[in-house]
């Protein structure tokens, strides 16, 4: 967020992005700055992102596409970002074909709203998985989940209405305690490190909110599903659930569902 220090420095619109939202001049700043990376790689990629849709990168005549995703939302959290508040991030994965099983790489970076003495953003938190070897946060592995209550649970696209007329869903889970974050793939992070039991949208989310992060879920040892459609590509659109152990998230698909 360097150089955009205010909310009415980072609220600047600058039109709809391919996923159809709202795009402020924040999110531009940071997808520029994510393909400035990906064109340095000098590989072909397919490139997934919220505002500038899905285009081939690096691609040279004759050779093959398409292997390769690489699936950005470059700022997962606008609003948040826009106000200063916590909970937001840049979201990349890197997959191998067009499903959410077929990611092989998850990184999520916290954007920390606070800015140090000299105006410069400070560094937040960052969380990353490797298929097969984990998950991770500032280099830490972290533990295994397991099956325990639902302490705590995570609602996300929780507009004021879809949460009215949910709710009597929401009561009949039992949750103790409810956190509206603003950020699935933070609030998909907190799963995989326990700080959440589970997490569901309650509204269709796209497939660059949730492909990093849903990685980090899986590795830790919970579990995620997409009912509606898994596909990696920006017209993607499906609910998410996620939770500590399948049991919990089956009992979520079944009452929200």
């Amino acid at each position: 967020m360097h150089g955009y220090a205010t909310t009415a420095e980072r609220a600047v619109e600058t039109g709809r992005g391919e996923g159809g939202d709202t795009a402020y001049v924040i999110d531009r700043a940071a997808e520029d700055a994510v393909f400035a990376e990906i064109e340095r790689l000098d590989t072909p990629v397919t490139a997934i992102s919220e505002e500038r849709g899905e285009l081939e990168v690096g691609r040279t005549t004759g050779s093959e596409g398409g292997r390769v995703r690489i699936v950005v939302d470059p700022v997962d959290g606008s609003l948040n970002a826009k106000r200063g508040l916590p909970f937001a991030c840049v979201s990349i994965a890197i997959a191998s074909g067009p499903r959410m099983a077929d990611v092989e790489v998850g990184w999520v970076a916290e954007l920390d709203p606070r800015l140090s003495a000299e105006d410069e953003p400070r560094r937040g938190r960052d969380w990353w998985a490797m298929k097969g070897e984990g998950a991770f946060r500032d280099g830490e592995p972290l533990a295994e989940l397991a099956p325990g209550p639902l302490e705590v649970l995570g609602l996300e696209t929780a507009r004021p209405e879809l949460v009215a007329a949910s709710a009597e869903a929401i009561a009949s889970v039992e949750a103790r305690r409810l956190r509206v974050l603003g950020s699935v793939a933070m609030t998909l992070c907190l799963v995989a490190a326990g700080q959440l039991d589970a997490m569901l949208s309650l509204r269709p989310i796209r497939s660059v909110d949730a492909a990093a992060a849903q990685l980090l879920v899986t590795e830790a040892g919970g579990a995620v599903a997409f009912p509606a459609a898994d596909d990696l590509s920006l017209e993607m659109r499906s609910r998410v659930f996620a939770a500590r152990d399948p049991d919990l998230l089956q009992r979520l698909q079944s009452t929200f569902v």
